[in-house]
């Protein structure tokens, strides 16, 4: 678990959606020829769609808390659409035809405007999410998730390696799920607890929800 002296969490931080955002993009760029409407690991989506809703997500995030007085009862009212019947709903969409690199930038500006948001919000701030209302911590969290597990998806599918940091896994296991073992590899664990992967002695799990709620 995310400790630091004392026995005080180690909370997840503006600086961890950076990195986990520029670890993806410096991952996935080593693919700049590869189909990228192959299926994404076992998602429906294809890679290509995978890391649009990645960088939805963090733009969404920005999006939710970064009114001087943010929503607690819905999202912030932006209209989401599909690109087809089994695509993601989405704001965020990027033209196939500006390639790759265009993918991965739209990638690396969610993850700077949520990262700027969430270093200028005010700790008491909360904000709507539909796991529970959330604060900036909460808000990180949900980006590093987001852009760790996609990321797997979408190299799964590229045949890319991916294995993020064990200490950025934990932060964000701990803050959004508070109720995984703790003494097991970080992000085999972070897998197993959105449904991606078994973990020994544990099986494999549905995903059903983070923990958006502010912890203690």
């Amino acid at each position: 678990m995310a400790q630091e002296h004392g026995g005080r969490r180690t909370v997840v931080t503006a600086a961890d959606v950076e990195r986990a955002v520029g670890l993806a993009v410096a991952a996935l760029a080593e693919a700049p020829d590869a189909d990228w409407g192959v299926p994404a690991g076992g998602l429906a989506w294809d890679c290509w769609e995978t890391l649009e809703h990645t960088a939805d997500a963090l733009f969404s995030y920005a999006a939710q808390l970064a009114p001087a007085r943010p929503p607690l009862d819905g999202y912030v009212p932006l209209r989401w659409q599909r690109d087809r019947p089994e695509g993601p709903a989405s704001v965020v969409f990027v033209d196939r035809a500006v390639g790759p690199a265009g993918l991965l930038q739209t990638l690396e500006a969610g993850g700077g405007l949520l990262a700027a948001v969430v270093r200028t919000a005010a700790p008491q701030a909360r904000a709507f999410h539909s796991y529970g209302v959330s604060d900036p911590e909460g808000f990180a969290a949900m980006g590093v998730v987001e852009t760790l597990v996609h990321t797997h998806d979408a190299t799964s599918g590229l045949g890319l390696p991916w294995a993020p940091p064990a200490d950025l896994c934990d932060r964000a296991l701990t803050r959004l799920f508070p109720e995984s073992p703790d003494h097991t590899e970080r992000w085999p664990t972070l897998l197993w607890a959105t449904g991606r992967a078994e973990l020994p002695e544990h099986g494999r799990r549905t995903f059903a929800r983070w923990h958006s709620e502010p912890l203690p």
